[in-house]
């Protein structure tokens, strides 16, 4: 049935690239995956490439910030029941000077890599929305305007081209989190130092 519904989505272009981005980021995944759709929707009509991409980014915004905030709703309902402090707050610490990280990496990149669970991290353990939704767009801005950019340029060609990279993105991924994660620790370091 889902492969259905996504099949009957991608026939309205952008407009179920919208659609299918809310349903993928709000926790339920979707039959075809949204790099493919956006790359096959700039191919075919390069005109409609920006829109596409546009879409995506809009649609995976809205489901991403619904899934937020449910998340940071259920936290509140869980932050009374006891559990290990020490550890959680190791873990909260963690997330709040590295964890938005783990949220850019995977709306940047067009490897699959977990989100969800970053995303409702990002939730319980406070990040403002503000913070978050900027994350989120920004990361889904580089994805999705690359990929409609490489679609409407190569055509059929995209995916070849993808296939003969992938581990050039897959390794252009871990220099991305490495160089980040380093300037994190940069910019703590200068707040650090006594003015």
């Amino acid at each position: 049935m889902l492969a259905k519904l996504t099949a009957a989505l991608i026939a309205y272009g952008p407009l179920g690239i919208l659609l299918l981005a809310f349903i993928d980021s709000a926790g339920i995944p979707v039959a075809s995956g949204m790099d493919v759709l956006v790359i096959v929707i700039a191919a075919k009509a390069p005109s409609r490439a920006l829109l596409a991409a546009s879409m995506g980014v809009i649609g995976s915004l809205i489901g991403n910030l619904v899934l937020f905030l449910g998340a940071r709703s259920g936290a509140r309902r869980f932050a009374s029941q006891p559990s290990r402090p020490e550890k959680q707050q190791r873990f909260r610490n963690w997330f709040q000077r590295y964890g938005l990280l783990t949220v850019f990496i995977p709306t940047a990149v067009p490897i699959p890599l977990p989100l969800k669970v970053f995303v409702i991290s990002a939730a319980a353990f406070g990040t403002p929305l503000r913070t978050f939704a900027l994350v989120i767009v920004v990361g889904r801005c580089i994805r999705y305007f690359s990929e409609a950019a490489l679609g409407a340029a190569l055509g059929e060609g995209s995916w070849q081209f993808l296939r003969a990279h992938t581990w050039y993105l897959v390794g252009g991924s871990a220099i991305l989190f490495a160089v980040m994660y380093l300037m994190v620790r940069w910019i703590e370091k200068r707040r650090a130092r006594p003015g």
